[in-house]
């Protein structure tokens, strides 16, 4: 019997059972096909809605923000007359000037209209009260290497921490408005990537899906940077976020480390 007759019947036994296997291949394949098109089966990649930084949603509004830049005026108001820029009045009016003139131009309740003239009122603002404040902070700071003429504890620590609390309000502003472009292109789903990653990105079923960043969650940047002198749970990504948190961190640390150091010598 030669080779080849000595194979054939084992070609044909295996035949049928690879036909077999084959067909229930198939099968499969049909089934995973129709779980994946009626969408009872596991989500893949494919299927997942881009993220909400992604695509457009609604704006935000501006109560929070408003509510936050009165503060930080009424602060600078209270200052002492030798710590703010003179005359005394100009940068609050200023302020106030400017957001009447962004409510002027976008008077509706949610932030959602693009515009250059938006912006640049919005970073001239942060800008006025950045500067404000650091003029302010340097003074305070001559003021205490140089012996300052505040003869007890309470009016410096006072004065202190309302500078303190304008920084904070300051980096804030500036975190919210360079975070993707700013309020109205993070509503409009503009830029691809965040610079600023929150724990509500990073992880899905902890928030809504059309979860998107506003004021008050920058303002607790801000707050736990000037704190903890670093980042807590929010993750600086782009260059730009990581040297703003690394210059707050610097500047609240040095404010507090001087403002400290006299109060207890006064103390003392």
């Amino acid at each position: 019997m030669t080779d080849d007759q000595q194979s054939q019947p084992t070609t044909l036994a295996t035949q049928p059972a690879l036909d077999h296997w084959a067909e229930l291949l198939h099968r499969r394949l049909d089934q995973l096909e129709g779980l994946i098109t009626d969408g009872s089966g596991p989500p893949d990649a494919l299927s997942r809605p881009e993220p909400a930084w992604k695509r457009k949603t609604r704006g935000e509004t501006r109560w929070a923000v408003t509510v936050v830049l009165l503060v930080a005026v009424c602060i600078q108001w209270a200052l002492p007359t030798r710590l703010t820029v003179h005359p005394h009045w100009l940068v609050p009016v200023l302020e106030l000037a400017l957001m009447a003139a962004l409510v002027v131009a976008n008077p509706h309740f949610r932030m959602e209209r693009h515009s250059r003239l938006l912006r640049t009122l919005g970073l001239l603002l942060a800008a006025a009260v950045s500067l404000a404040n650091g003029w302010s902070a340097v003074l305070l700071v001559r003021d205490l290497v140089h012996g300052s003429t505040m003869v007890t504890a309470v009016p410096l620590l006072m004065t202190g921490g309302g500078i303190w609390l304008t920084n904070i309000i300051a980096f804030s502003l500036w975190y919210w408005e360079w975070d993707r472009g700013g309020p109205v292109a993070r509503a409009m789903g503009k830029h691809e990537y965040p610079d600023l990653l929150f724990p509500q990105m990073q992880q899905e079923g902890i928030a809504a899906a059309d979860w998107e960043p506003q004021y008050p969650d920058y303002l607790f940047v801000a707050f736990t940077n000037a704190t903890a002198f670093s980042p807590t749970d929010t993750m600086p990504l782009s260059r730009w976020a990581k040297l703003l948190m690394t210059m707050q961190s610097v500047v609240s640390l040095l404010t507090l480390a001087l403002i400290v150091a006299r109060a207890v010598n006064v103390l003392s």
